[in-house]
């Protein structure tokens, strides 16, 4: 469990030291990339809480869901069409879900948790 945190500690402060900039023609795909990913990473954890985790699922989703929004943007690019937008909505709409079941994970476990320890008092 702590492997994944230090990993998101250490990718977080090197985006902060580091000064890359990104060119605005790639705005629409970094977006949608970054979407994908939190996607996939939210989903991981929801499947995690819900204990059907698989390592194989998580990796090639994660890698799917870029390439298959990358692709859609880039689709829209050449088309004329804001087609990430539609990568954009569909990943968001998943990513709420996802938060949404994480959140009624957690608030079961809490409130099993503080049921345990109202019938079993401390000594």
């Amino acid at each position: 469990m702590w492997l994944p945190l230090l990993g998101l500690i250490l990718g977080i402060s090197l985006g902060l030291l580091s000064d890359i900039q990104i060119p605005q023609e790639y705005g629409n795909y970094l977006s949608i990339a970054v979407l994908a990913a939190l996607d996939t990473l939210f989903g991981g954890i929801r499947a995690h809480l819900q204990q059907v985790y698989d390592d194989r699922v998580f990796v090639s989703g994660f890698f799917f869901n870029i390439a298959l929004a990358a692709c859609l943007a880039f689709l829209g690019v050449h088309l004329g069409v804001d087609l990430y937008l539609a990568a954009v909505f569909a990943f968001g709409v998943r990513l709420f879900q996802n938060i949404a079941i994480i959140r009624r994970i957690l608030l079961a476990k809490w409130t099993e948790r503080s049921k345990a320890s109202d019938t079993n008092p401390s000594e």
